[in-house]
């Protein structure tokens, strides 16, 4: 009898285990802090983020579709009696790949060329969400005794894809992974 209750729960862990993986997993992305400081007269930015891809995003990436996750930045102007002026706008874009035969989840800096091979998908997203000394304007291009702001958000962007897949895309809102923005104030 006691043998059957063991049996009987196992079979139920496994089919509650089962049934969790065929869960449609939403997606997000989540700015969670930002700072920048001035470096040899570049403002450099250290930022952490939380990447969560979708069922929809995960299953594409291990089908062999490469995801491109940008990070957007704005150096804003505080003007007090017009609309705030962005001066300087950056984006740094990353592609996320998936090679099966080794299995391995390549990350590639897509500004720079630098490139990076995880074991793991958990370790290649936080990888991509630490932030660390990444440039983003000199101080010379400011203009001394205004005060700036730096906005700051991640996003999937679906550009490179084909008009047809964007616009199914567009109705799947599994694909429409964006942070909100980040804001602080630029130290000076």
């Amino acid at each position: 009898m006691m043998h059957a209750v063991l049996v009987f729960l196992a079979v139920l862990a496994i089919g509650t285990g089962l049934a969790q993986d065929n869960v449609e997993r939403e997606g997000y992305f989540e700015v969670r802090s930002a700072k920048t400081e001035v470096l040899d007269g570049v403002h450099a930015l250290d930022a952490r983020l939380q990447l969560v891809l979708s069922s929809e995003a995960l299953a594409a990436l291990e089908s062999g579709v490469t995801l491109t996750i940008e990070l957007q930045m704005q150096v804003i102007r505080v003007r007090r009696w017009l609309i705030d002026d962005a001066v300087a706008e950056l984006a740094v874009r990353y592609e996320l790949e998936y090679r099966p035969l080794r299995e391995r989840y390549i990350v590639k800096n897509l500004n720079s060329g630098e490139q990076d091979s995880f074991a793991t998908l958990y370790s290649a997203l936080n990888s991509l969400g630490r932030v660390q000394g990444l440039p983003i304007i000199d101080d010379a291009l400011l203009e001394p005794d205004r005060e700036y702001r730096i906005r700051l958000r991640a996003m999937l962007n679906t550009e490179q894809y084909p008009a047809t897949l964007r616009l199914l895309f567009f109705w799947r809102g599994q694909w429409q992974l964006q942070s909100e923005w980040f804001e602080w104030s630029l130290e000076r």
